[in-house]
């Protein structure tokens, strides 16, 4: 079946038709905004590519997708691209499936819902690292406590994020910090809340951000009031405190150009880093009456991750294993979809303080 990776000359793109291209599986068409780099990228591999731009010319992306049965979307920030190949998706009846982590992406996506079934298509937005390892723990922590009021992740990562990442992340800069109260998304100032989360590896202060499970887990789980938490150094949570007070300066068109261009200098986590790094996950779930549940999951580095999480998606949704429809990654595949992945380790939940 064809397959097109959009955005394959990106940092997460290449690493994907890296690992496509030594498991021999299929040979996706390559797809970008820039048509230099997609060339050069294709005809190195000898493969089909095709250079449309998203958010410009509808038609020009609707074909861009002739004779395609998915679409494994790499190409960030989601904000501007992630709505025009949903459309185009759904107009060519076409599944889609991205890497994003923007909370505001994925619940529109989840919301386009209704629109998937009707087209006959599958839309699963956060494929890779976020949110595939923390939607699945909260389904599992869903699991173990049904009548759950209340849910917290948190996670810890070693390595630094790409070039996309960080413009994502800047982008988002202006609108502050959110969480799920009573079942609504809601607008709370930048760090506005912390916690010291017991990591396997040890104990780290951790704030509160604006992280995509936010969306997902809700849909996922069904609990009403959810909160996601990174581990940070003090100094950058008293920095992010401080947004508060700059966040109009933060939206503004020069600032954000100044910034997105000190991001094209990054570029992203090298190979070692890659394979030495690992990323800790926590959640905890709670009951009206206090009643309580904690796991803990680690996984491959965020990048690394991220190319087995995708790819594996992308197998089940050519294979016919996804209805129509919106899905989450456990939604799709089910809580224990993360175990499947190379180097993935769960703690199982337990009451917190209890021995397992």
């Amino acid at each position: 079946m064809s397959w097109l990776l959009y955005g394959a000359y990106g940092y997460t793109g290449k690493l994907i038709l890296e690992q496509v291209l030594a498991e021999g599986g299929e040979r996706p068409i390559l797809a970008g905004r820039r048509e230099a780099p997609t060339r050069e990228l294709a005809e190195r591999h000898g493969l089909e590519w095709r250079q449309f731009t998203l958010g410009e010319d509808r038609g020009r992306v609707e074909r861009g997708l002739d004779g395609v049965e998915a679409v494994l979307h790499c190409a960030g920030p989601f904000s501007a691209t992630s709505k025009p190949m949903v459309e185009a998706c759904l107009a060519r009846q076409v599944h889609y499936l991205d890497i994003t982590g923007e909370l505001a992406v994925i619940e529109d996506v989840l919301q386009a819902s209704p629109r998937a079934k009707a087209a006959g298509v599958a839309l699963l937005p956060g494929v890779g690292f976020d949110v595939v390892p923390s939607d699945c723990l909260a389904a599992t922590l869903a699991a173990s406590l049904p009548e759950a009021v209340r849910l917290e992740l948190a996670f810890r990562s070693d390595g630094a994020a790409s070039r996309g990442t960080t413009k994502s992340m800047i982008e988002s800069l202006p609108e502050g910090g959110c969480i799920r109260k009573d079942g609504k998304l809601t607008t709370v100032r930048p760090g506005h809340r912390t916690r010291v989360v017991p990591f396997r590896r040890g104990a780290r202060r951790c704030v509160a951000i604006p992280w995509g499970d936010v969306s997902s887990a809700y849909y996922s789980t069904q609990i009403p009031n959810i909160t996601v938490y990174m581990a940070q150094p003090e100094a950058v949570i008293a920095g992010m405190r401080l947004m508060s007070l700059v966040r109009p300066v933060l939206g503004s068109k020069l600032v954000q150009r100044g910034l997105k261009r000190v991001a094209d200098r990054i570029q992203g986590p090298d190979s070692a880093t890659r394979q030495a790094g690992r990323v800790e996950l926590w959640g905890r779930v709670e009951d009206r009456w206090g009643d309580a549940r904690e796991a803990q999951l680690e996984v491959r580095e965020g990048y690394r991750f991220t190319v087995d999480a995708s790819l594996a998606c992308l197998e089940r949704v050519l294979a016919g294993a996804v209805a129509p429809g919106s899905w989450t990654p456990s939604m799709a595949f089910g809580a224990d979809f993360v175990l499947g992945l190379p180097e993935t380790e769960l703690t199982p939940p337990a009451r917190p303080g209890s021995t397992l």
